[in-house]
């Protein structure tokens, strides 16, 4: 499909929920889709035995069967269409599944529309044949410092098995290089393979191995069923461990084995597997500081290292401000299906001033948090000068995060959050460090942060 044929889509959606597949048709139809309704896979059969569609939405559970016994026939009869999932009821093992068989996204209810306009926004770049470097085009900018970045993206993008470790500050877009890498690996792949990610501090160290290599039946106390792990779902794709330092020094030698041999072994299980795809890690630490502290291994690192590609700081290409901050704010007003406003030369100037400790996703916060603030019909963007004022102060060197704004603490409670804030800035948001000095488990320090949210301020932010 040409673009211009990209902009009249067809989509079947198959959905026995009539309200939610009429919220789902107003979104494609906005994106310039034609609709096309079914309750049941009986309709859904004999619709795509007279008409071929671009793009399906199939919902899992439907009355006379399911999307996933579904999917293979349907990508028989319409081997070009792409096909977006939706359930209410996810199941890793089986998203992984599909989605190695050719499924193109997969989206949980309650359904996020924001997310869902991203996926089906996606999935017209893909069918007008778009190149898949402009659909990774967040890395936006012309500094050579960005262009040597994107450059090395672009050469190792030819050797899908190599390691690359993407080092840079928070907010400067690690997330989206790994995206992008693998998006131009793959660009001439018909059904391309999974981009799996992990973000390494999340995972609580007693369930690392099992996150990672998966686990059979019977491996473990609880373990009721085969557990899939994330190398198995990244098979022949891309494996992103974000966080790596937060990756604890006992799983780093079994993860080292894992790199030197591309070979590993499911919890309970006698068979060894093999792993054909590419590993990406991540950090916006020095590894070289990690190593010299003993909390990360030196062959670790020396293997993860074999292309090493650094996001520069905002601030290390000042001229790459402005054409940024116009793209991200047509694709916020995009976003927000409104009329785009301007900055005026004032804020602009206001913007170049800023030092940006958040880099790219600070501006792309504060742009959007001004653009709620603009009314509909205003020329201008409502910049949040206060704010950005108010960040120019640098913080003193004790300043903490607030405290919980909507809800009263017990003196107890003050206690607890009051120690965790700090802790977790001592060790710079490093939650397995941090939990280890409090004294309690790494789960029980993720429980409070699911408790207090404020105390999220904390913790770097990857990318």
């Amino acid at each position: 499909m040409n673009d211009d044929a990209s902009k009249n889509f067809s989509c079947l959606i198959v959905d026995d929920d009539s309200g939610f597949v009429s919220m789902l048709a107003k979104v494609v139809t906005q994106e310039g889709g034609r609709v096309t309704r079914c309750e049941n896979l009986q309709a859904a059969r004999a619709e795509i035995e007279r008409n071929a569609f671009d793009l399906v939405l199939l919902d899992n559970r439907l009355p006379d069967g399911t999307g996933y016994e579904f999917h293979p026939q349907l990508l028989r009869r319409c081997p070009n269409s792409l096909v977006l999932m939706i359930t209410g009821i996810p199941e890793l093992a089986q998203a992984i599944e599909l989605t190695r068989n050719g499924l193109f996204d997969y989206l949980t209810k309650p359904l996020n529309v924001a997310d869902f306009t991203a996926s089906l926004r996606r999935a017209k770049l893909r069918l007008s044949h778009a190149d898949p470097a402009d659909a990774a085009g967040e890395l936006i900018g012309e500094s050579p410092a960005l262009r040597d970045a994107v450059n090395a993206l672009r050469q190792v993008a030819r050797h899908p098995a190599t390691p690359v470790l993407l080092l840079g500050e928070t907010g400067t877009g690690k997330d989206l290089a790994a995206r992008m890498l693998h998006r131009l690996t793959y660009a001439a792949s018909a059904t391309p393979p999974p981009y799996i990610p992990l973000n390494c501090s999340a995972v609580p160290a007693e369930m690392f191995e099992a996150e990672l290599f998966g686990s059979e039946k019977g491996a473990y106390t609880g373990a009721d069923k085969r557990r899939v792990g994330l190398i198995e779902g990244a098979e022949g794709g891309t494996l992103f461990l974000d966080e790596i330092t937060e990756t604890p020094l006992a799983q780093q030698a079994k993860l080292l084995r894992f790199l030197e041999s591309r070979e590993y072994r499911p919890l309970g299980s006698n068979a060894m597997r093999e792993f054909t795809g590419r590993i990406v890690a991540a950090t916006n630490r020095s590894l070289q500081t990690e190593v010299r502290q003993g909390r990360f291994r030196e062959d670790l690192m020396f293997r993860l290292s074999v292309v090493v590609v650094q996001l520069p700081a905002l601030r290390e290409h000042p001229a790459d401000l402005d054409p940024l901050t116009e793209k991200l704010l047509a694709q916020l007003s995009e976003k927000y299906r409104r009329q785009r406003p301007f900055l005026k030369p004032a804020d602009l100037a206001a913007l170049r001033e800023y030092h940006f400790p958040g880099n790219v996703r600070e501006l792309r916060n504060l742009l959007e948090r001004s653009l709620l603030r603009t009314p509909e019909d205003s020329q201008w963007l409502a910049f949040d000068l206060a704010w950005l004022s108010s960040r120019t102060t640098a913080p003193a060197a004790d300043a903490l995060p607030p405290l919980p704004t909507e809800r009263q603490l017990s003196a107890i409670e003050l206690q607890e959050y009051r120690l965790i804030q700090q802790t977790l800035r001592t060790e710079g948001g490093a939650i397995r460090r941090a939990a280890a000095k409090l004294g309690i488990t790494h789960q029980a320090l993720l429980r409070r942060l699911e408790k207090w949210p404020e105390l999220r301020q904390v913790l770097p932010r990857s990318g």
